[in-house]
């Protein structure tokens, strides 16, 4: 059964049409036992599995958050040790709310980093297309004609050639080494998925939109966690693991060590000023004076969600017209290597 659970998956919507449904009937009063009874009544796929285990695991006198614990893919250590901490504190149905807030603002923060890689990614399957074309139906019958004609032909000419008769004379083979390749790569990032993700994160623009995004998700865990009840060290453990950088993951360590001394949470981050934005630490430190940490968290989140909205806009300006241009210029180049040769020819016969 744990090997069943451990794999099992849900979509965001469908995890937050469960926690929300979930909190909206404990907040009306109805018993934890009543609400997931009633919910298996709707329930489907994944989440009917789900409910059955929470079930299973309550009439067994278990808590929530063990039976949540045995599906790391739907909920992680965030989500759980609040869980954990509410249900020590009785206060289940207000922590649910937040959590379905948490969930709605992950969805809304990943539909704008979809809705920015959107037209790229449709570019560049509009040029995979045109390319295809080109080799297809456009050089078999060009090159035929270059071939009678004995036209000595240029060596970008001489490769597209080759690619379109590879292409068209053994696609069974182009597509079984196409396939060898991509499962060569899926492999290569299942195995060096961290050496992979560093190269990413290490690009000019990719590096500072991951950053934002990881201080985001750092900033938002903490609220929930400390506002759950959890302690400030214990936040911070669970927090570095929800960051996608190991720079930024290291620092938060390093910052809680710094903690543990008997410092200031904001020492820690001064001392990593190129990770930690000079207002997050201002934020904090204000946080810290005023006893408001949780809601100085929130703050932060805000303003760094805010922070990711302009730079995918940036983001996005400066793809546009660089994949315009790219794309131009690569099928360009095609149908230079295909124009060269005829004009080349057009010259041999005006010179006659």
């Amino acid at each position: 059964m744990v090997d069943k659970t451990h794999s099992l998956s849900l979509s965001t919507n469908e995890k937050l049409g469960l926690i929300s449904t979930m909190a909206t009937m404990l907040t009306a009063g109805i018993p934890l036992l009543e609400t997931v009874d009633s919910l298996m009544d709707d329930a489907k796929g994944n989440t009917l599995k789900v409910l059955k285990v929470v079930r299973d695991d309550m009439m067994q006198g278990k808590p929530l958050y063990s039976s949540f614990a045995k599906f790391p893919n739907i909920f992680n250590t965030v989500t759980i040790n609040i869980i954990k901490s509410s249900e020590e504190a009785g206060t289940l149905d207000v922590v649910l709310k937040d959590v379905r807030s948490q969930i709605q603002k992950d969805m809304e923060f990943m539909d704008k980093v979809k809705s920015a890689m959107t037209y790229p990614i449709i570019i560049f399957f509009v040029f995979m297309i045109v390319m295809l074309v080109i080799l297809i139906v456009v050089i078999p019958k060009v090159g035929t004609v270059f071939t009678q004609l004995r036209v000595t032909l240029p060596l970008p000419t001489k490769i597209m050639i080759a690619v379109s008769k590879a292409i068209t004379g053994y696609p069974i083979v182009v597509i079984l080494c196409t396939a060898a390749v991509i499962f060569g790569l899926v492999m290569l990032y299942k195995f060096q998925k961290k050496v992979i993700l560093n190269m990413l994160f290490s690009l000019p623009i990719v590096s500072t939109l991951v950053k934002q995004i990881d201080l985001t998700r750092f900033a938002r865990s903490m609220y929930l966690l400390l506002t759950s009840g959890i302690t400030l060290n214990n936040a911070l453990e669970l927090s570095k693991d929800v960051v996608l950088r190991a720079d930024i993951s290291k620092a938060i360590v390093l910052a809680n060590d710094t903690l543990l001394s008997g410092k200031k949470l904001s020492e820690g981050f001064k001392q990593r000023k190129k990770i930690f934005p000079g207002i997050i630490i201002k934020i904090i430190e204000a946080g810290e004076k005023t006893g408001t940490l949780e809601k100085s968290m929130q703050d932060i989140a805000d303003y760094m969600d805010y922070q990711v909205t302009n730079t995918l806009k940036t983001v996005t300006s400066l793809l546009e017209p660089l994949m315009l241009v790219v794309v131009g210029f690569l099928v360009g180049g095609m149908m230079m290597s295909i124009i060269a040769p005829i004009y080349g020819l057009i010259s041999q016969v005006g010179g006659r």
